[in-house]
């Protein structure tokens, strides 16, 4: 099991990622998270509850399987969206990774900028062999960022979601510790 107890602070050109201040934050998280395009990207069908949203959000700085931190535009210091690692996998000594950007933070490149500095800090502070995704078919941004960060195509979950009578395949992508090492050394 990996300790993501310590939930740093973590300064890109453009974005900050660091600990939820719920106190500042949650009107901002509210807001990405009631965002038609963050509904449809993550596939949300669950109804909207205030009360277990903030309670929810309340308790990330204190899980301790999993690290979850706002993404924080560095011109404007507001919350734009969340990066997360989440969900280990103790056979392939594996955890999820996920981003959401709600409307203030898109065609920014702070998503992008958001993932690298997150799949960096994991692969320098923990002994992860990969971090592995899901991204729906219908969301070639969020593809194309993993792709440039070096995700690739792992698997396809055909039909996974049913969204406004189509079904959209799921991708599975993985970066593994060895592809992230050769990427940064430039080979």
């Amino acid at each position: 099991m990996i300790d993501l107890q310590v939930k740093p602070t973590i300064f890109g050109e453009n974005t900050i990622l660091r600990p939820f201040n719920m106190d500042e934050d949650f009107p901002y998280i509210e807001e990405c998270l009631k965002d038609p395009i963050v509904l449809k990207y993550t596939g949300s069908t669950a109804g909207y509850d205030k009360e277990k949203t903030l309670l929810w959000y309340r308790t990330r700085n204190e899980q301790k399987d999993r690290l979850d931190l706002a993404i924080v535009d560095k011109e404007k210091q507001v919350l734009v969206g969340e990066v997360v690692v989440n969900l280990y996998d103790e056979k392939t000594h594996s955890m999820n990774f996920r981003i959401l950007i709600g409307p203030n933070g898109r065609d920014k490149g702070l998503g992008t900028e958001a993932t690298q500095l997150m799949v960096d800090y994991v692969f320098q502070n923990t002994d992860l062999n990969q971090l592995t995704l899901s991204v729906f078919d219908f969301n070639p941004r969020a593809k194309t960022v993993y792709e440039k960060v070096g995700f690739i195509t792992d698997s396809v979950d055909k039909d996974d979601l049913e969204f406004e009578g189509e079904w959209i395949d799921s991708i599975n992508m993985k970066l593994t510790r060895a592809d992230w090492e050769k990427k940064r050394s430039g080979s």
